[in-house]
């Protein structure tokens, strides 16, 4: 687990996160070979041959910069979690990526729906989200931050009880927030769809603090200087998760398959690789055996 505030200084465009229940985008991934030794198409799931035939896999994402999004400028599905899932579709023959824009608390609930094939959105694998789908086996691991204005007066998570904190429903971090609220660590927890309003909301005094995605908070903070926002400091995350993709429990074959590339991925170094194009070390990176997920159903 990570105990360490999140601190990046990403290279990237960021992603105006402008929410729509089901909008959509689609982008080449380059990926229309198989890598040798990935899954065999003489013996692949249905899902596979659907997605195969489709010319696309359609995958749902919040929109969450600097995970899966649609880039403001190129119009192009972008992202950390992207740059892997481009990785795996490229060794298992999937052309193309669209993703359609969901709030995060009903990615599960498409996905369960039939409008997805797969939830990509730096979703932690939790016991209750268990319970809704599949998991993969986890892609690496993060926690969450606390971000103020630059001219607070809170120093510590002390320093919030009485105060008003953002989170975002659906997110693990929303639970942190609640607790914190029901422990009598916060004065109250105001609730925010989406990334964009929650930084917003602390930028223009509406909550005191808000706790969020850490990378996330890093990334918007090391991209866009117009806020005046820092991240809170000394500060260690509780909320800390491994993050994997989901898919409904009727499409675990391809499940199978999608693991099996990438584990490959993290034996060969190629996941390692991405995730230090992002600003990450080793510390976020999670091993083959310490990141299987069993699927309850």
């Amino acid at each position: 687990m990570l105990t360490r505030p999140r601190r990046l200084a990403v290279a990237s465009v960021l992603a105006a996160t402008a929410m729509s229940m089901l909008a959509a985008c689609t982008v080449t991934s380059n990926a229309a070979t198989p890598a040798a030794g990935s899954a065999s198409s003489a013996a692949e799931s249905a899902l596979l041959t659907t997605i195969k035939a489709r010319g696309k896999i359609v995958i749902g994402s919040s929109n969450d910069a600097p995970f899966s999004y649609i880039d403001e400028k190129t119009k192009e599905v972008s992202g950390i979690d992207i740059e892997i899932l481009k990785e795996v579709d490229k060794r298992l023959g999937i052309p193309d990526i669209e993703l359609k824009v969901i709030d995060f608390s009903n990615l599960l609930v498409e996905l369960n729906n039939g409008n997805i094939d797969m939830v990509v959105d730096a979703m932690y694998v939790k016991d209750e989200r268990l319970e809704v789908a599949a998991f993969s086996d986890k892609w690496y691991q993060e926690g969450e931050a606390v971000v103020i204005p630059t001219d607070s007066t809170i120093a510590s998570k002390a320093d919030l009880k009485g105060k008003t904190i953002g989170a975002q429903p659906g997110t693990a971090f929303y639970e942190t927030a609640e607790a914190w609220k029901k422990a009598g660590e916060v004065g109250d927890v105001a609730s925010y769809d989406n990334q964009a309003n929650l930084m917003t909301a602390v930028n223009l005094g509406k909550v005191d603090a808000v706790v969020t995605d850490g990378i996330v908070a890093g990334y918007t903070l090391a991209q866009d200087s117009t806020l005046n926002l820092k991240l809170l400091s000394p500060y260690t995350p509780e909320a800390s998760g491994q993050i994997g993709s989901a898919v409904r429990f009727s499409d675990e074959a391809f499940l199978t398959e999608f693991n099996t590339v990438l584990n490959e991925m993290k034996t060969d170094g190629t996941l390692l690789k991405i995730l230090q194009d992002y600003g990450l070390t080793e510390d976020y990176f999670v091993g083959v055996e310490e990141g299987k997920t069993t699927n309850v159903k």
